[in-house]
Protein backbone atom coordinates (compact mmCIF):
# COMPACT_ATOMS: atom_id res chain seq x y z
CA UNK A 1 0.00 0.00 0.00
CA UNK A 2 1.22 3.52 -0.77
CA UNK A 3 2.52 5.51 2.17
CA UNK A 4 0.24 8.21 3.54
CA UNK A 5 3.00 10.84 3.82
CA UNK A 6 2.21 13.62 1.36
CA UNK A 7 5.04 15.26 -0.53
CA UNK A 8 3.08 16.79 -3.41
CA UNK A 9 0.50 19.55 -3.20
CA UNK A 10 -2.56 18.69 -1.10
CA UNK A 11 -5.03 20.09 -3.64
CA UNK A 12 -4.03 17.40 -6.17
CA UNK A 13 -4.81 13.69 -6.33
CA UNK A 14 -4.42 10.78 -8.69
CA UNK A 15 -7.67 9.12 -9.76
CA UNK A 16 -7.38 5.56 -11.06
CA UNK A 17 -10.51 4.64 -13.01
CA UNK A 18 -11.07 0.93 -12.58
CA UNK A 19 -13.74 -1.75 -12.94
CA UNK A 20 -13.63 -5.47 -12.24
CA UNK A 21 -9.90 -5.53 -11.47
CA UNK A 22 -9.70 -5.32 -7.68
CA UNK A 23 -7.10 -8.07 -7.73
CA UNK A 24 -4.98 -6.45 -10.43
CA UNK A 25 -4.82 -2.64 -10.29
CA UNK A 26 -1.55 -2.40 -12.20
CA UNK A 27 -1.35 1.42 -12.13
CA UNK A 28 -1.49 1.54 -8.34
CA UNK A 29 1.36 -0.96 -8.05
CA UNK A 30 3.33 1.12 -10.55
CA UNK A 31 2.83 4.33 -8.58
CA UNK A 32 3.89 2.53 -5.40
CA UNK A 33 6.97 1.03 -7.04
CA UNK A 34 8.02 4.40 -8.46
CA UNK A 35 7.61 6.16 -5.12
CA UNK A 36 4.56 8.39 -5.54
CA UNK A 37 3.49 9.65 -2.09
CA UNK A 38 0.59 11.99 -2.81
CA UNK A 39 -3.17 11.54 -2.55
CA UNK A 40 -4.80 8.80 -4.62
CA UNK A 41 -8.24 7.30 -5.10
CA UNK A 42 -9.73 4.38 -6.98
CA UNK A 43 -12.89 5.44 -8.83
CA UNK A 44 -15.39 2.59 -9.20
CA UNK A 45 -19.10 2.35 -9.99
CA UNK A 46 -21.97 0.81 -8.04
CA UNK A 47 -22.48 -1.89 -10.72
CA UNK A 48 -19.04 -3.38 -10.08
CA UNK A 49 -19.42 -6.84 -8.55
CA UNK A 50 -15.90 -6.54 -7.12
CA UNK A 51 -16.72 -3.42 -5.08
CA UNK A 52 -16.51 -5.27 -1.72
CA UNK A 53 -13.05 -6.55 -2.66
CA UNK A 54 -11.88 -3.03 -3.59
CA UNK A 55 -13.03 -1.79 -0.17
CA UNK A 56 -11.40 -4.70 1.63
CA UNK A 57 -8.06 -4.41 -0.15
CA UNK A 58 -7.66 -0.65 -0.39
CA UNK A 59 -9.87 0.80 2.35
CA UNK A 60 -12.95 3.01 2.12
CA UNK A 61 -10.81 6.15 2.39
CA UNK A 62 -9.23 5.32 -0.97
CA UNK A 63 -12.23 3.97 -2.91
CA UNK A 64 -14.88 6.33 -4.28
CA UNK A 65 -18.06 4.86 -5.76
CA UNK A 66 -20.42 6.69 -8.10
CA UNK A 67 -23.92 5.78 -9.26
CA UNK A 68 -23.58 4.57 -12.85
CA UNK A 69 -27.31 4.88 -13.65
CA UNK A 70 -27.30 8.53 -12.58
CA UNK A 71 -24.08 9.11 -14.53
CA UNK A 72 -25.66 7.53 -17.62
CA UNK A 73 -28.59 9.95 -17.40
CA UNK A 74 -26.13 12.85 -17.55
CA UNK A 75 -23.97 11.43 -20.35
CA UNK A 76 -24.20 11.50 -24.16
CA UNK A 77 -23.21 7.98 -25.21
CA UNK A 78 -23.86 8.75 -28.92
CA UNK A 79 -25.79 5.46 -29.24
CA UNK A 80 -28.90 3.65 -28.01
CA UNK A 81 -27.16 0.46 -26.87
CA UNK A 82 -27.63 1.11 -23.13
CA UNK A 83 -24.08 -0.22 -22.72
CA UNK A 84 -22.74 0.48 -19.24
CA UNK A 85 -19.34 -1.17 -19.74
CA UNK A 86 -17.62 2.09 -20.54
CA UNK A 87 -14.98 4.26 -18.87
CA UNK A 88 -16.90 7.26 -20.24
CA UNK A 89 -19.03 7.58 -17.11
CA UNK A 90 -16.07 7.56 -14.72
CA UNK A 91 -14.27 10.19 -16.83
CA UNK A 92 -17.18 12.61 -16.50
CA UNK A 93 -17.96 11.79 -12.87
CA UNK A 94 -14.34 12.44 -11.88
CA UNK A 95 -14.90 16.19 -12.06
CA UNK A 96 -17.83 16.04 -9.64
CA UNK A 97 -15.89 13.72 -7.31
CA UNK A 98 -12.85 16.02 -7.38
CA UNK A 99 -15.00 19.01 -6.39
CA UNK A 100 -16.54 17.05 -3.51
CA UNK A 101 -13.05 16.12 -2.30
CA UNK A 102 -12.01 19.78 -2.35
CA UNK A 103 -9.38 19.30 -5.06
CA UNK A 104 -8.19 21.93 -7.49
CA UNK A 105 -6.33 19.48 -9.73
CA UNK A 106 -6.47 15.77 -10.42
CA UNK A 107 -4.91 13.22 -12.75
CA UNK A 108 -7.12 10.64 -14.45
CA UNK A 109 -5.37 7.32 -15.09
CA UNK A 110 -6.57 3.98 -16.44
CA UNK A 111 -5.75 0.99 -14.25
CA UNK A 112 -3.24 -0.79 -16.53
CA UNK A 113 -0.12 1.43 -16.68
CA UNK A 114 3.17 -0.34 -16.05
CA UNK A 115 5.66 2.57 -15.94
CA UNK A 116 6.07 6.37 -16.02
CA UNK A 117 9.24 7.50 -17.79
CA UNK A 118 11.14 10.28 -19.53
CA UNK A 119 12.13 10.02 -23.19
CA UNK A 120 15.31 11.67 -24.47
CA UNK A 121 17.73 11.47 -27.43
CA UNK A 122 20.71 9.15 -27.03
CA UNK A 123 22.73 9.39 -30.20
CA UNK A 124 20.44 8.38 -33.03
CA UNK A 125 17.98 6.58 -30.76
CA UNK A 126 15.23 7.59 -28.36
CA UNK A 127 16.12 6.39 -24.87
CA UNK A 128 14.00 6.21 -21.72
CA UNK A 129 14.49 6.76 -17.99
CA UNK A 130 12.09 5.43 -15.36
CA UNK A 131 11.05 8.17 -12.94
CA UNK A 132 11.07 7.46 -9.21
CA UNK A 133 10.33 9.34 -6.00
CA UNK A 134 10.68 13.09 -6.23
CA UNK A 135 11.43 12.91 -9.95
CA UNK A 136 7.97 11.46 -10.62
CA UNK A 137 6.33 13.99 -8.34
CA UNK A 138 8.29 16.81 -10.00
CA UNK A 139 6.92 15.65 -13.36
CA UNK A 140 3.37 15.81 -12.00
CA UNK A 141 4.00 19.31 -10.63
CA UNK A 142 5.44 20.43 -13.99
CA UNK A 143 2.38 19.10 -15.82
CA UNK A 144 0.09 21.01 -13.45
CA UNK A 145 2.11 24.20 -14.04
CA UNK A 146 1.82 23.68 -17.79
CA UNK A 147 -1.93 23.08 -17.47
CA UNK A 148 -2.27 26.46 -15.74
CA UNK A 149 0.09 28.44 -17.96
CA UNK A 150 -1.28 27.05 -21.24
CA UNK A 151 -4.95 27.51 -20.45
CA UNK A 152 -5.61 24.01 -21.81
CA UNK A 153 -8.61 21.93 -20.81
CA UNK A 154 -6.20 19.09 -20.11
CA UNK A 155 -2.60 18.06 -20.71
CA UNK A 156 -1.30 14.52 -21.02
CA UNK A 157 1.79 12.35 -21.09
CA UNK A 158 2.63 10.60 -24.34
CA UNK A 159 2.08 6.90 -25.01
CA UNK A 160 4.01 4.28 -26.94
CA UNK A 161 2.32 4.89 -30.29
CA UNK A 162 3.42 8.53 -30.24
CA UNK A 163 7.04 7.44 -30.70
CA UNK A 164 6.62 5.28 -33.80
CA UNK A 165 9.64 5.98 -35.98
CA UNK A 166 11.81 7.07 -33.03
CA UNK A 167 13.65 10.36 -33.35
CA UNK A 168 12.86 10.50 -37.05
CA UNK A 169 9.18 9.79 -36.53
CA UNK A 170 8.16 13.38 -36.02
CA UNK A 171 6.15 13.25 -32.78
CA UNK A 172 9.14 13.63 -30.46
CA UNK A 173 10.59 16.38 -32.63
CA UNK A 174 7.34 18.35 -32.30
CA UNK A 175 7.53 17.86 -28.50
CA UNK A 176 3.93 19.06 -28.15
CA UNK A 177 0.95 17.32 -29.75
CA UNK A 178 -2.59 18.69 -30.07
CA UNK A 179 -4.28 15.77 -28.33
CA UNK A 180 -4.71 14.08 -24.94
CA UNK A 181 -5.21 10.38 -24.25
CA UNK A 182 -4.90 7.97 -21.31
CA UNK A 183 -3.46 10.44 -18.80
CA UNK A 184 -5.50 13.58 -18.15
CA UNK A 185 -4.20 16.33 -15.85
CA UNK A 186 -7.34 18.35 -15.11
CA UNK A 187 -8.63 21.33 -13.18
CA UNK A 188 -11.97 20.91 -11.41
CA UNK A 189 -13.10 24.31 -12.71
CA UNK A 190 -12.47 23.32 -16.35
CA UNK A 191 -14.76 20.31 -16.81
CA UNK A 192 -14.59 18.27 -19.99
CA UNK A 193 -17.70 16.64 -21.44
CA UNK A 194 -16.59 13.25 -22.72
CA UNK A 195 -18.99 11.68 -25.23
CA UNK A 196 -19.35 8.25 -26.83
CA UNK A 197 -19.38 4.78 -25.30
CA UNK A 198 -15.96 4.12 -26.87
CA UNK A 199 -13.09 6.28 -28.12
CA UNK A 200 -14.30 9.06 -25.84
CA UNK A 201 -10.81 10.58 -25.56
CA UNK A 202 -10.30 10.96 -29.32
CA UNK A 203 -13.82 12.32 -29.74
CA UNK A 204 -13.21 14.88 -26.99
CA UNK A 205 -9.89 16.29 -28.20
CA UNK A 206 -11.03 16.49 -31.83
CA UNK A 207 -14.54 17.84 -31.26
CA UNK A 208 -13.66 20.31 -28.52
CA UNK A 209 -10.32 21.05 -30.17
CA UNK A 210 -12.12 22.09 -33.35
CA UNK A 211 -13.95 24.73 -31.27
CA UNK A 212 -10.68 26.21 -30.02
CA UNK A 213 -10.25 24.35 -26.73
CA UNK A 214 -6.67 23.27 -26.11
CA UNK A 215 -5.53 19.68 -25.54
CA UNK A 216 -1.79 18.94 -25.32
CA UNK A 217 0.42 15.87 -25.06
CA UNK A 218 3.98 16.42 -23.83
CA UNK A 219 6.36 14.12 -25.71
CA UNK A 220 9.19 14.41 -23.17
CA UNK A 221 7.49 11.95 -20.80
CA UNK A 222 5.21 8.98 -21.28
CA UNK A 223 3.42 6.02 -19.78
CA UNK A 224 3.62 2.41 -20.89
CA UNK A 225 0.33 0.57 -20.99
CA UNK A 226 -0.34 -3.15 -20.98
CA UNK A 227 -1.56 -4.39 -24.34
CA UNK A 228 -5.19 -3.46 -24.99
CA UNK A 229 -7.56 -6.31 -24.03
CA UNK A 230 -4.74 -8.30 -22.37
CA UNK A 231 -6.46 -8.02 -18.96
CA UNK A 232 -9.95 -9.15 -18.03
CA UNK A 233 -12.33 -6.53 -16.67
CA UNK A 234 -12.29 -2.87 -17.63
CA UNK A 235 -13.33 -2.35 -21.27
CA UNK A 236 -11.79 -5.59 -22.57
CA UNK A 237 -15.02 -7.54 -22.95
CA UNK A 238 -16.81 -4.66 -24.67
CA UNK A 239 -13.93 -4.21 -27.13
CA UNK A 240 -13.70 -7.91 -27.91
CA UNK A 241 -17.43 -8.16 -28.57
CA UNK A 242 -17.83 -5.08 -30.77
CA UNK A 243 -14.40 -4.87 -32.38
CA UNK A 244 -12.30 -1.79 -33.06
CA UNK A 245 -14.38 -0.75 -36.09
CA UNK A 246 -17.29 0.29 -33.88
CA UNK A 247 -14.88 1.90 -31.40
CA UNK A 248 -13.38 4.02 -34.17
CA UNK A 249 -16.72 5.02 -35.64
CA UNK A 250 -17.81 7.02 -32.59
CA UNK A 251 -15.14 9.57 -33.46
CA UNK A 252 -16.00 9.41 -37.17
CA UNK A 253 -19.63 10.20 -36.35
CA UNK A 254 -18.58 13.16 -34.24
CA UNK A 255 -16.01 14.64 -36.65
CA UNK A 256 -16.52 13.21 -40.17
CA UNK A 257 -14.78 16.24 -41.65
CA UNK A 258 -11.40 15.18 -40.31
CA UNK A 259 -11.57 11.58 -39.03
CA UNK A 260 -11.61 8.51 -41.26
CA UNK A 261 -11.50 4.77 -40.67
CA UNK A 262 -8.03 3.44 -41.41
CA UNK A 263 -5.97 0.25 -41.22
CA UNK A 264 -2.90 0.11 -38.96
CA UNK A 265 -0.06 -2.38 -39.02
CA UNK A 266 1.81 -4.38 -41.62
CA UNK A 267 1.59 -7.98 -40.44
CA UNK A 268 -1.11 -7.73 -37.76
CA UNK A 269 -3.63 -5.30 -39.18
CA UNK A 270 -6.31 -3.59 -37.11
CA UNK A 271 -8.86 -0.88 -37.72
CA UNK A 272 -8.04 2.50 -36.24
CA UNK A 273 -8.91 6.17 -36.70
CA UNK A 274 -6.89 8.53 -38.90
CA UNK A 275 -7.06 12.26 -38.20
CA UNK A 276 -6.46 14.94 -40.81
CA UNK A 277 -4.96 17.61 -38.56
CA UNK A 278 -4.95 20.20 -41.35
CA UNK A 279 -8.71 20.58 -40.97
CA UNK A 280 -9.23 19.42 -37.38
CA UNK A 281 -8.16 22.23 -35.04
CA UNK A 282 -7.33 25.95 -35.37
CA UNK A 283 -3.64 26.62 -35.92
CA UNK A 284 -1.49 28.08 -33.16
CA UNK A 285 0.72 30.70 -34.81
CA UNK A 286 4.03 32.14 -33.72
CA UNK A 287 3.82 35.65 -32.25
CA UNK A 288 5.87 36.94 -35.17
CA UNK A 289 2.76 36.68 -37.34
CA UNK A 290 0.68 38.94 -35.08
CA UNK A 291 -0.53 42.07 -36.87
CA UNK A 292 -0.83 45.34 -35.04
CA UNK A 293 -4.31 46.82 -35.12
CA UNK A 294 -4.56 50.61 -35.05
Amino acid sequence: MLTEMLTVRDDFAVFILTHGRADNVVTLRTLERQGYRGRWYLIIDDEDAMAPIYYEKFGKDHVVTFCKAAAADRTDTMDNFDEHRAILYARNESFRIARELGLTYFLQLDDDYSVFMLRYPDGSKLAHLTLTGKNLETLFEAMIDFLDSSGALTVALAQGGDYIGGLAGGAYEKRLLRKAMNTFFCRTDRPIEFRGTMNEDVTAYTTLGSRGDLFFTVADACIAQLQTQSLSGGMSEAYSESGTYLKTFYSVMSMPSCIKVSIMGERHKRIHHRIDWECCVPKILDEKYRKDVD
